[in-house]
């Protein structure tokens, strides 16, 4: 499998542009008050090589996450009241908005969030939430072939609190079944 996504699903730094690598350019901001949001980001799995079938694709942290986002931030992954948590490729894929190099729209605002998840009660949830012992239900489709998983949509919510600079590299991981 190759993870796929806001680039090649090595490496994601996530900033206040639709972009998938954006280096140091569009850096997250701390805003002088209220919240501020990074653009949000699409995560799957190319699924390739030889396999008779792919199924029960889940995603998790390690559960701490150690970000200085500030009260009530973090990173968090769009979540669906049922089923499973992960936007069907490409069909559902969104291009980011907000304001270009200041913060992105929530995913879950009303009118510019995610069209896939701001219509759900269940409101983003915190990553550091899911673990190894209890991870993120993606995709429970059989994929017999070829293709994209369904993609995790994650965003960093950034509170007036927050420390600037740099954050530390995180790992997230993705497991799944295969015969």
């Amino acid at each position: 499998m190759d993870g796929q996504g806001a680039n090649d699903g090595t490496d994601v730094r996530y900033c206040t542009t639709d972009a998938y690598n954006p280096g140091s350019t569009y850096p997250c901001v701390v805003p002088s008050s209220g919240t501020y949001y990074s653009y949000w980001k699409h995560h799957y799995l190319g699924i390739s090589g030889t396999f008779t079938k792919v199924n029960n694709i889940r995603w998790y942290t390690d559960g701490a996450i150690g970000w200085s986002c500030g009260t009530n931030g973090g990173l968090f992954v769009g979540v669906r009241d049922s089923g499973d948590n992960g936007a069907p490729m490409p069909t559902n894929y969104e291009v980011a908005t907000g304001t270009q190099g200041t913060t992105g729209d929530y995913m879950d605002d009303a009118t510019n969030g995610h069209g896939y998840y701001k219509d759900q009660t269940a409101e983003p949830a915190d990553a550091s939430n899911y673990t190894s012992a209890s991870p993120l239900t993606v995709d429970t489709t059989d994929h017999t072939s070829a293709g994209d998983s369904k993609a995790i949509v994650t965003q960093v919510k950034i509170a007036s609190d927050a420390t600037q600079g740099t954050q530390s590299d995180e790992t997230l991981t993705w497991i799944y079944d295969e015969i």
